[in-house]
Parts: structure tokens; C-alpha cells; sequence
């Protein structure tokens, strides 16, 4: 923390803590804008009001995102309560992208916010150009989409017509109320206000030559920042940029938003966000071509190990029974496909004590795979299975090596399309290791469920193994025909009140959003390792672990998978497997992809 915020008792004069909605609408004319009021109430006299440029951290106070976003500051005014303590009302201009500016989009009065700051330095003239009305003004403002509100913020802070201020939108206007500037000019992508055009339509070399200007400041896209630091140093015109970044703390301590200067790292939270454009190096990013948006539907389709899944979204075992339990809530038949429960050849009752536990972004549960038994599977399950209208696989898991291969071979016997051999299970053999861990207890596995079926073979992979990859070669070389990944981690859950382990095997399975970025990371080492085979000896790679929107589906396929798998999410939303469908459709569809394969490992291939 600065001196500067700092009072003479040493308490810090930032604000951290509840505010008020009072207001939250739409602006008119924005598809996804928005325009959110809060009041605080400043607990010390000491405590700082915002300066032009500054930002918050802010969160709805009921939110399912776990860190606040920065948000600059469009217009704040102070009072006094009766109780003699001040009142901040701050002006928000929001736009929607992510879960975050979503809930914050959406807000009722009376809501609570998180409300932390203000953060970061602010736009401050150069001594030399204190503003005063003139006929042509020194000082140009720029911004450009959601950018124009810190700089009209500032812009409200100037005398009347001591600047002329460019305003750049897709299309129309907004953010200008407390605009009071010598020339304003607008300028639109689609013509619908103002001059029709980009701001370089508006703003150029001549301009600024012309006009006179000895100081601009900017904020806006990063296209359009870098334009204005061009146009400002080919004229010799002093310059200063307002940067985003993502970042977590706000206040310089994590270094999550740092950039390259001509000074070393700075940090935009606290060195900025404004800097001097002249210590700013734009990377040289050439505009990636977009694909043109399909005039037809997507193919969806996906063929895994010579068995076809109408589209890539498969119901994880585990988590969908036997495909009955969901029928209530839709039709079953519009998945690609599920996996059944787990199934042991003989029948499991499971594990003792408490199975679940509700953790942060997921589960932890120790089920201990209760299942009726192969047999019993085949005689009263399967037949109902195989009449739902889409693809279903027997997960297969085992006790010992004898336990797999038999179960393995009644299975050989039926009509299921697919085996998902399960090798997270313990290895007697092996001093009760799960089969999964070692690539020679994996290939031992492997090799002999391969002798015991004909069936295609799709082993899934724990992501407890120290060399995932290497399990993964492993099970190719034995016979596998296609790869899922990954199972649950091994997690540990405490009962702080009687003080002992929550789950009677004290180590349990972790699952849902939290272990996504882990699952997606084995899926990509998985996915390249299997990409630098033999083209003969490749086989499909199925993702799942945390995924939950089809974002994560649109992910993982761009990692390297074939299709993916959901468990967890169906049990927070029972129709998530249909809007991931959905989304991804409507995604595929947009960006021009016209199957799967299009889509697939293209992130790899771009890496």
C-alpha cells in the first residue's frame, strides 16, 4: 500500500466491503451494455473517493464466480447521511461477456455488491496544459466501445470545451451524458451515428496536426490503443493509454497483470492502468483470418473406435445410471451416448458412512461402486439400455485381473456396442495399487480384457498416475481402442467438528468445474502423445473431468478429443448435456466448422 493511502494511524483509506444497487439497467440500443449504480457508505472520514481513471473490484455478493472484476469507474458523486458519515455513489458502465459482468449485469435495487478500491493511478494533465476554454483545445479524449466510460469520466472532470473527445462504437452511442467537449465526434462500424467507420476515420495524423493537440488520452481495444499511439508519436504528441488486463488481487501483490514496458514488467493494477503510450510495445499480432459462419448445420457425428455417437456429448458412467434416471426430465435418445454405472462381476454394495460431500466448484464422493453385478446387468438392465434410442457403453471395473476378463467375457456375449474399461480399481497383484497407475500393470490389464472381447475397448485412464501419458501408450500397446480421460483425483475431506477423516476410506474422488484445467491439461499430454504415433496405431481420445457449459466441450475437442464425457454438471442441471449439445452446435456453426474433425486438436496445432 502507498503512503498516500495510508492515514496518519496507519489504517489504510481504501475501501473494502458491501454496497447498495440502487439502479442496474440496459442502455438502449446495446445488445449486451449496461449502466449499474451502487451507494457505499465510507465507514472513516479517511477513507479515498475515486479519482478519473480509477477502478473497483466488484462481484454481485451472491455470486458463483469466485473473484471480484475490475471495473472502471464512469461517474461518482459524494454526500452526507445524517449520521454524518459519507455516501459514495458510483456509476458503473458494464459490458456483459463472462459468469462475473453477468451477475453484475443483473442486478435488483437493493442487491449487495463486494465493492473493493479505488484502485490504480489516473488520468492527470501535465502541468503546463491546465485546461481553459479555448477555440481549438490542446487535449483530444478518445474511447472506444466500453473504454469510453473511464475517459468521459475524466472528460467530466474538465472544464466545459477544453477538449474535443472522439467516441468509437460498433453501433450507436452511449456513455456521452456528461460529455461537455469544444467538437465531439462519434464514429460507428455500421454508420448508424455519427461518421461511418472505424475511429480512423475520424482521428488521424492530419487531425491531430491540424487541431493542434499537445495531449491525448485513450482507452478502448487494444487495436485501437495501438493505432492511437502511432498516429500520436508520428505527430510528436504526448500520449497516455488506459490498459485491461485480467488480474486477481488489484493491488499489485499477486503480479497476475503484469505487461512488458520499455521499463521492465509493470503492473496495470497499480503502475497503471494509465500509462504513457511511449513506454507501451504493442505485440505485432496479425489478424487471424475468421472462418465465414455455415449456411447448413454442423455434422456432429463422431465414430469412435468404429462405433457412431450422433454427436460428441456421452453421459459419464457414474453419473447417469443405466439411463433411466434422467428419462423423466428429457429425452435420452438426444445424447450421443452414456456409460453405464460401474459394473464388477459380482455385486457391490458399495462403501459404508457418508458417500458425498460438497466442495468448492464440485464433489468429493466414495461411492465404492455399488452396482448389481455383471450378470444381473445383462439379464435386467441391458435390454432396456439398448432400446433408448442412442449409443450405450458397459463400464467395466474389477477386483482383481480373474474378476475383469470374466466380466470382460459375458459382456462379449451381449449387444453392447462398447466396453469402457474402468482401471482405477485396486491391483491385489500389485499390493492394492489401482491397475491404472504403472504402464506394466496397465498393459497387464489391458492385455488380458483384450484376449477375453472382441468388443472395442475403451480404457479409462486415472489421473492419479505419476505419467499419465505413459499408462496411456501403455494401454495402446495392449490392445486398447480408445482412451477416456480422466477419472476422479484423490482428494481428502475433514469433519472439523468430530475431528476425524469424513470418508470411511479416508481418500476420496474429486470431481466437477474444480478439476477441469487439470483434466484438460491431461487430455492435451494425451492427446499429442497420441498424435505423434504411427497413423496405424492412433486411437480416439474421449475427454471428461469438470465439464459443465460448452465452452469446456468446445475445449476439450480443441485440446485433442474425439467426444467428450459429463458427470457432475447433470447433477447441478439435469438438462446441461443438452445445452452443451446446443451451445456447441451454435458455436461449430458460427465460426464455420463443418464437422468435429475440423475442430478437433486445432488449439495444438496453432500452439
Amino acid at each position: 500500500m502507498d503512503i498516500a493511502e495510508i492515514d496518519e494511524n496507519g489504517k489504510g483509506r481504501l475501501f473494502t466491503g458491501l454496497a447498495d444497487v440502487s439502479c442496474c439497467k440496459k442502455i438502449e440500443g446495446q445488445p449486451n451494455v449496461y449502466l449499474l449504480e451502487v451507494v457505499a457508505i465510507l465507514e472513516r472520514a479517511t477513507q479515498l473517493s475515486s479519482r478519473p481513471g480509477q477502478f473497483y473490484l466488484i462481484k454481485s455478493s451472491r455470486s458463483s464466480v469466485q473473484f471480484q472484476r475490475p471495473i472502471s469507474v464512469y461517474h461518482s458523486t459524494e454526500g452526507v447521511a445524517p449520521d454524518g458519515k459519507r455516501i459514495l455513489k458510483i456509476q458503473f458502465m458494464i459490458l456483459e461477456k463472462g459468469e462475473g459482468t453477468k451477475e453484475l449485469c443483473h442486478l435488483k435495487p437493493n442487491d449487495k455488491i463486494e465493492l473493493t478500491g479505488p484502485l490504480g493511478n489516473s488520468f492527470t494533465l501535465p502541468v503546463e496544459l491546465f485546461p481553459r476554454p479555448a477555440e481549438n483545445p490542446e487535449i483530444a479524449i478518445v474511447g472506444g466501445g466500453i473504454g469510453v466510460a473511464p475517459v468521459a469520466n475524466f472528460a467530466s472532470s474538465l472544464p466545459e470545451k477544453t477538449y474535443d473527445f472522439y467516441a468509437s462504437f460498433k453501433s450507436g452511442s452511449y456513455a456521452l451524458e456528461n460529455v461537455k467537449a469544444s467538437n465531439l465526434t462519434v464514429t460507428t462500424d455500421d454508420g448508424s451515428a455519427g461518421v461511418h467507420g472505424m475511429l480512423s476515420a475520424a482521428f488521424t495524423k492530419e487531425k491531430i496536426l491540424s487541431a493542434g493537440y499537445k495531449v491525448v488520452f485513450a482507452c478502448g481495444p487494444v487495436p485501437m490503443l495501438a493505432y492511437v499511439k502511432k498516429v500520436c508519436a508520428e505527430c510528436n504528441v504526448e500520449c497516455y493509454l488506459s490498459l485491461e488486463k485480467k488480474m486477481l488481487c488489484g493491488i499489485g501483490a499477486c503480479l497476475g497483470c503484469t505487461i512488458k514496458t520499455k521499463n521492465g514488467n509493470r503492473r496495470v493494477c497499480k503502475d497503471g492502468p494509465v500509462f504513457n503510450a511511449k513506454d507501451i510495445d504493442f505485440p505485432e499480432n496479425p489478424p487471424k483470418a475468421k472462418r465465414q459462419p455455415l449456411d447448413h448445420e454442423p455434422d456432429l457425428t463422431v465414430t469412435i473406435a468404429g462405433v457412431k455417437f450422433k454427436n460428441p456429448v456421452i453421459a459419464a458412467s457414474g453419473t447417469f445410471g443405466f439411463g433411466q434416471n434422467y428419462r423423466g426430465f428429457f429425452d435420452v435418445a438426444e445424447l450421443g451416448g452414456f456409460s453405464s454405472k460401474g459394473l464388477t462381476l459380482e455385486p457391490k454394495e458399495g462403501n459404508e458412512g457418508e458417500r458425498i460431500i460438497e466442495v468448492a466448484s464440485g464433489d468429493i464422493n466414495s461411492i465404492g461402486l455399488e452396482n448389481p453385478g455383471v450378470p444381473e446387468f445383462i439379464e435386467r438392465e441391458l435390454p432396456s439400455m439398448m432400446k433408448l434410442g442412442t449409443t450405450p457403453i458397459a463400464n467395466l471395473a474389477g477386483s482383481d485381473l480373474d474378476s475383469y476378463v470374466k466380466g470382460a467375457q459375458l459382456l462379449d456375449k451381449t449387444d453392447i456396442p462398447m466396453i469402457e474399461l474402468n482401471i482405477s480399481c485396486p491391483n491385489v497383484k500389485h499390493g492394492g495399487m489401482a491397475w491404472g497407475i504403472e504402464p506394466e500393470a496397465a498393459f497387464e490389464c489391458v492385455s488380458a480384457v483384450r484376449k477375453a472381447t472382441s468388443k472395442p475397448l475403451m480404457v479409462k485412464l486415472s489421473p492419479n498416475a505419476p505419467d499419465i501419458t505413459a499408462v496411456a501408450l501403455s494401454c495402446i500397446k495392449a490392445g486398447a481402442d480408445a482412451l477416456s480421460l480422466i477419472n476422479t483425483i484423490q482428494a481428502v475431506a475433514i469433519d472439523i467438528e468430530n475431528e476425524k477423516p469424513y470418508f470411511n476410506n479416508i481418500k476420496a474422488g474429486l470431481c466437477g468445474p474444480a478439476v477441469k484445467p487439470i483434466a484438460l491439461r491431461m487430455v492435451w499430454d494425451v492427446a499429442e502423445a497420441v498424435s505423434k504415433l504411427p497413423e496405424n496405431e492412433r486411437v480416439p481420445v474421449v475427454g471428461l473431468g469438470g465439464i459443465s457449459k460448452w465452452q469446456d466441450a468446445v475445449e476439450f475437442i480443441m485440446a485433442g478429443a474425439d467426444a467428450i464425457q459429463v458427470g457432475t454438471a447433470t447433477f447441478a442441471n439435469p438438462k446441461a448435456m443438452l445445452q452443451i449439445i446446443s451451445g456447441l452446435k451454435d458455436f461449430m456453426k458460427s465460426h464455420g466448422y463443418k464437422n468435429i474433425a475440423e475442430l478437433k486438436g486445432i488449439a495444438r496445432k496453432n500452439s
